[in-house]
């Protein structure tokens, strides 16, 4: 049985030229995709959210229900932790430009945006206190001169050890600024 969709000699249509649905520039989307440590730090909490789920039924079915129901609400806990950590990081669209933390979500419409540079500097490791040489990722706002946020380094959870990711990154995050911002 052939299968098209798996050969190189497929004859391709007029329809293969279509934009695709992501294209969309009104829609938030992270301009990379999540690094290996952010995905499996999450995959892992996943799991140990698994293991408490399965905790909590044993518990429903051999205990009291108010000590399954707190169970059960840890195990929604690490779940809505692991899909945050899941969320972190840059996000763009025409309407500016949008840094997901773990606690916080600060969005900055492009025309408050001078420039989004990126510069070399100690950078945390990780996000822990340690900090290293590496490169950094900075938004620079109109009327602040004093504070650069960093949007994202070389060394924080999706981009260790993927220097030629972090520049395609932020390649495409300097492109969506000098697109959309207005003078």
């Amino acid at each position: 049985m052939p299968l098209p969709f798996l050969t190189a000699d497929r004859a391709f249509e007029a329809a293969d030229d279509v934009a695709l649905p992501f294209d969309n520039h009104e829609r938030w989307r992270r301009p990379y995709r999540p690094g290996p440590w952010r995905v499996g730090l999450a995959a892992l909490g996943l799991l140990l959210a698994s293991f408490v789920l399965f905790a909590a039924v044993i518990i429903a079915l051999t205990g009291t229900v108010q000590e399954a129901a707190v169970v059960f609400a840890l195990a929604l806990a690490v779940i809505a932790a692991a899909l945050r950590l899941l969320r972190e990081g840059v996000w763009v669209s025409a309407r500016g430009l949008r840094r997901v933390g773990f606690f916080f979500t600060r969005t900055v419409p492009w025309d408050q945006v001078v420039a989004v540079r990126t510069v070399q500097q100690p950078v945390r490791w990780l996000g822990l206190p340690r900090t290293v040489q590496g490169q950094a990722l900075l938004l620079v706002r109109r009327g602040r001169t004093d504070d650069m946020p960093t949007l994202m380094t070389t060394h924080n959870a999706d981009f260790l050890a993927r220097v030629a990711a972090f520049d395609r990154a932020a390649d495409a995050v300097e492109a969506w600024a000098a697109e959309n911002r207005r003078g």
